[in-house]
């Protein structure tokens, strides 16, 4: 059954009335959750959300929740924790002040679980939608260890490395993909709107075309049929796409491919690298079982390639085995990396291993966008003015004999 809203009023253990909202399954559940919290119930009624009072959501075009606002809420709450501030006071402030609406819901329904008697982790875990997993297990062993203010701090830094981490692909790959799309609606464009123009004047003009000229004039004929199943087609993929993007049977295709593409495959490897490290080395530093830290960070890892080497040394572990040596047995892990986690292992300074690891592969990715931006703009204009500019003089060459047809 979904959560209804519900008005109450009530008198504390001091006899004054207090009002307010909270969501439950039914006027049972308010009236027991109120009696736990030690309020005297007066009145419970059920906020009717018809008409203009309901509010109007699309799906796919409301507010998401954003790691760049976990990381700041976060940050918010250990700092207000460690300020002297209860858990309760924190959220219900973090609930207010949030720009975010589906956040905002969330925090209230959160500090609502938190007032019954609920930990902070088991009732961000009932919103997995909104909470990773990495934050829950993270949160879980700081309320466990005593430590939840340092636990919130490493959630933020993580959140924040990965923000910056997918600003800099975002910016590596913006320049080539839109060069590309422009391209294609470029050449696409010729060939529906210019060439049938060019087209029907050498057709009055009578001769002879030569080869390239009528290689284009061929290419437009054919897209007027290609262009309206090309559309379909696209559309269609997207769709299937969006919703199968995820699967294991796609993305054990797609993953290791991703890995082999020129230029772009070792930032691709790079990223996952930096991911995975930062991931396990915050999991370790908040206290999280090793066991456990790795069942969850393969899967943040955003490659398959890697989750599946994450499985074997979860496997290794599991028995007592090193870390190190089925790292070794995967390609995607290069001997840099392989040998730090040995020596982490040696040494007992997992953590710092694995953070010394994701913070040069931090670099090496805002390198290699760097490197990846100067050598791409270039070659994307180069390819661009080849493309268009064949196509002009494609069409322009009958156009050198236009006098010797006339005469």
């Amino acid at each position: 059954m979904s959560a209804r809203t519900y008005e109450y009023a009530v008198r504390d253990r001091s006899g004054k009335m207090v009002k307010g909202r909270i969501e439950a399954a039914n006027e049972a559940a308010v009236a027991n959750r109120l009696k736990t919290m030690g309020m005297a119930p007066l009145s419970i009624s059920e906020v009717q959300n018809t008409g203009l009072n309901r509010e109007i959501s699309i799906a796919g075009l409301g507010e998401r929740v954003t790691l760049k606002d976990l990381a700041v809420m976060s940050r918010q709450m250990a700092t207000m924790i460690s300020a002297g501030l209860s858990l309760l006071r924190t959220l219900a402030i973090l609930a207010e002040q949030t720009e975010k609406k589906p956040l905002a819901k969330v925090l209230g329904q959160v500090r609502n679980d938190v007032e019954t008697g609920s930990a902070l982790s088991d009732s961000i875990a009932r919103h997995k939608d909104v909470f990773p997993p990495l934050m829950i297990n993270i949160i879980k062993a700081g309320e466990i260890g005593g430590f939840l203010e340092k636990a919130l701090l490493s959630v933020a830094d993580n959140f924040e490395a990965e923000v910056k981490l997918r600003a800099q692909i975002k910016s590596a790959m913006t320049y080539p993909v839109m060069v590309f799309i422009m391209a294609i609606l470029a050449v696409v464009g010729m060939l529906l709107f210019i060439v049938p123009v060019f087209e029907q004047m050498f057709t009055d003009l009578g001769g002879e075309l030569p080869l390239p000229t009528q290689v284009l004039v061929f290419l437009s004929e054919a897209m007027r049929y290609v262009a309206p199943v090309l559309l379909v087609v696209v559309v269609a993929f997207s769709i299937w796409w969006k919703k199968h993007k995820n699967d294991d049977a796609v993305r054990s295709k797609k993953d290791p491919f991703m890995l082999r593409i020129p230029i772009f495959g070792p930032l691709f490897q790079k990223v996952a690298i930096a991911r995975f490290t930062r991931n396990f080395g915050t999991m370790l530093g908040a206290g999280v079982p090793i066991l456990q830290a790795l069942d969850i960070v393969g899967e943040t890892s955003g490659n398959w390639t890697i989750e599946v080497a994450v499985k074997d040394v979860q496997d290794n572990v599991r028995t007592g085995q090193s870390l190190s040596a089925p790292l070794a047995q995967h390609d995607v892990f290069p001997t840099m990396v392989v040998q730090m986690v040995a020596t982490g292992e040696d040494s007992g300074s997992m953590e710092t291993m694995l953070n010394k690891i994701s913070q040069f592969y931090d670099e090496e990715v805002q390198s290699t966008t760097e490197q990846l931006t100067s050598l791409i703009e270039p070659l994307m204009i180069a390819v661009l003015g080849t493309i268009i500019g064949a196509m002009i003089i494609a069409l322009y060459m009958p156009i050198f004999s236009i006098f010797e047809l006339v005469q």
